[in-house]
């Protein structure tokens, strides 16, 4: 044991023992403390007051939180507790509460979460305080929180220990807090222009609407395997054959990969559909939307992101995939870029490991990912992606190698990807023979034969473009977050030992 652990269960046993001291004599865990103010609102109403309009106007309050800080000086003492708004300073004097609550005070530690009832006033340095009538414990905190100067530091153990990380890091809140108004914001703009937002199943008797090794898990009654779903999108456009024309879902998807500043095994996806429409409109609409998310949360177009400045107030550049290939890798030409051998050659000087039999469309994406992804660093729009790794896009009319579909990368990564959908139950089914085959030689990513998917089609589905949005990558963006883990409550971790 170091001794830094000594010392930690020093602390926990004296605190334990306090707790058993108080059991014998009290309640002690409460559940009867009626708080009526948040710090914040204290402020609001008495902040710009001075001292005798303070005083004049000051009512009894009664307030609520853990107690952050203590200083005692004889017979008076000053301490701080934090509550969901903030922070606010107390002074306890004999004066002002009987010696059995101030003996009590005497006895809290830092973490304790107390209530009290008391007075507003302005300290003779102007810092606006309660001075303490009344003073309970509500909840006796057995585990010293980490040294206020230095907090809470370690990445891993923020990760693992959420809970003292929200305590220490006020920041860190507010990430979280701004996490839940970009979906709030997210729901406001889909309900304003006419979507309806529905749920579809998490637990699916096939994974589909995602290239993505699914995890599995069991259900007893029906003593069947189910799958944690990829992705919702083949439930959701079974929902635009069934007359719904504008549909989102804002889910909880899972895929079986491994874990990166990018990737989540459980992330967060907002999924939108809409008949007779196209994946180009959808690009106008996916402009739209993130430029009113970003002027919500600043007042601006513009953010910043990890030491860069992002515009949203322009037209998100649109360049087809063929062409971002070509621009940056000199060893590919448009006259050649659909060339199996030239894809091979250049795969293999950048050190991708391509396995025989891999189609030309692949090897392309994977030499995109490799050399053209972490350059597109201003929102653009890369189109035009081969068919073979786009399952579920509809072909071009012009060019049937090609997928009427796009993806969406801001400051190097992939935010959203969308096209438009493949309605053609023929096709489809000859596609999913495809991935089929595919799973069959070995990719676990491949997708199922869905059959009841088809079925759907046959009914006919409506023209229509749909589209997928990371929602954890996009609140990384606009929190200016470096990694997954920071906009995740709780990112997943190996078990500690």
């Amino acid at each position: 044991m170091t001794e830094k652990d000594k010392n930690e269960h020093r602390l926990i046993s004296e605190r334990r023992r306090k707790l058993k001291d108080l059991k014998d004599t009290s309640e002690a865990y409460p559940n009867d403390f009626q708080r009526t103010s948040l710090s914040i609102d204290v402020f609001h109403s008495y902040n710009d007051l001075d001292k005798k309009e303070i005083e004049e106007a000051s009512k009894e309050v009664s307030l609520a939180g853990r107690l952050m800080s203590k200083r005692e000086m004889g017979k008076s003492s000053f301490a701080h507790i934090q509550d969901d708004s903030g922070s606010i300073q107390l002074f306890i004097n004999t004066k002002y509460i009987n010696e059995e609550a101030f003996k009590l005070f005497k006895t809290c530690d830092i973490g304790d979460i107390v209530g009290i009832k008391g007075l507003v006033f302005k300290t003779k340095t102007g810092e606006l305080s309660i001075k303490v009538k009344a003073f309970r414990l509500l909840t006796k905190s057995l585990r010293p929180l980490p040294e206020k100067f230095h907090g809470l530091k370690d990445k891993e153990l923020r990760y693992r220990q959420r809970y003292v990380d929200l305590i220490m890091n006020n920041d860190v809140k507010k990430t979280f807090i701004t996490r839940s108004n970009i979906l709030r914001d997210i729901r406001s703009y889909f309900d304003s222009h006419g979507f309806l937002e529905v749920e579809t199943p998490m637990m699916q008797s096939l994974p589909g609407g995602a290239l993505a090794q699914p995890f599995i898990t069991h259900h007893n009654a029906l003593d069947l395997e189910l799958y944690l779903r990829v992705a919702p999108e083949l439930y959701l456009k079974r929902l635009l054959v069934g007359g719904f024309e504008k549909v989102y879902e804002i889910n909880r998807n899972f895929r079986n990969e491994g874990l990166s500043s990018k990737h989540n095994p459980e992330f967060t996806m907002l999924e939108f559909y809409q008949a007779y429409s196209n994946y180009e409109d959808l690009m106008d609409i996916t402009e739209n939307l993130l430029s009113t998310l970003v002027k919500n949360l600043s007042d601006d177009f513009a953010i910043d992101y990890q030491g860069s400045s992002y515009d949203f107030s322009k037209p998100f550049e649109r360049i087809t995939l063929h062409d971002a290939v070509c621009k940056y890798n000199d060893s590919i030409k448009s006259e050649n870029i659909d060339d199996l051998q030239t894809l091979q050659n250049c795969a293999e000087s950048l050190g991708l490991n391509i396995k025989s039999g891999t189609t030309a469309g692949k090897i392309l994406l994977e030499i995109f990912e490799k050399t053209v992804e972490p350059k597109l660093l201003k929102p653009t729009f890369v189109t035009s992606f081969p068919a073979d790794v786009s399952p579920l896009a509809r072909r071009n009319s012009q060019n049937s190698t090609l997928a009427d579909r796009f993806e969406l990368f801001i400051a190097g990564y992939e935010i959203a990807n969308g096209f438009s959908e493949l309605n053609d139950s023929e096709d489809q089914a000859q596609r999913f023979q495809e991935q089929v085959a595919e799973k069959d030689s070995g990719d676990k990513e491949a997708m199922y034969y869905d059959s009841d998917y088809i079925r759907a089609l046959e009914y006919g589905m409506p023209p229509a473009a749909g589209e997928g949005i990371g929602v954890d990558r996009l609140v990384m963006l606009l929190t200016d977050a470096a990694s997954i883990r920071d906009v995740l409550l709780f990112p997943l971790l190996k078990p500690e030992k």
